[in-house]
């Protein structure tokens, strides 16, 4: 049996490339919209460190950054152990649009699980990107 492997989502934003840009690739950004702090080292191979006031934390392994169109990372997968080295990867897409931007997310890298564990994960990046990217658009219009 297979398993999805892969989320993917687009929603066009009314904000320019680089508001979008910004809003994704810097501490100010991801630790409003995405986390409730963050950390930033923007190169390949930099980390971002994500923490939340729950207390979870996540460490984001830049693999890509073509500014502005194009960031990437990889992170653990959702519900596997720590130190467990499987990770997804995924990536932002950003092109400009006559009225903004036109942003996709691709989160792939789901197959390395199957069973409960792979349920467990898939269900909640679905979830998971819903709501990050509502949160999003509410940070880039000002509402967070």
């Amino acid at each position: 049996m297979s398993f999805p492997d892969r989320i993917e989502r687009t929603m066009e934003l009314p904000q320019p490339v680089e508001a979008v840009w910004a809003a994704i690739t810097t501490a100010e950004g991801l630790g409003t919209w995405f986390g409730n702090t963050a950390e930033v080292d923007l190169r390949v191979g930099g980390e971002a460190k994500l923490a939340w006031t729950s207390g979870d934390t996540a460490t984001l392994t830049i693999e890509r950054v073509e500014p502005p169109t194009v960031f990437a990372y990889t992170w653990p997968i959702h519900g596997l152990p720590d130190g467990d080295p499987r990770r997804t990867y995924v990536e932002f897409t950003l092109e400009p649009t006559g009225s903004g931007t036109m942003l996709t997310v691709v989160e792939s890298g789901f197959a390395q699980t199957s069973g409960d564990e792979h349920k467990a994960a898939f269900s909640g990046n679905v979830e998971g990107w819903a709501s990050e990217l509502g949160e999003l658009a509410a940070y880039l219009d000002g509402k967070l």
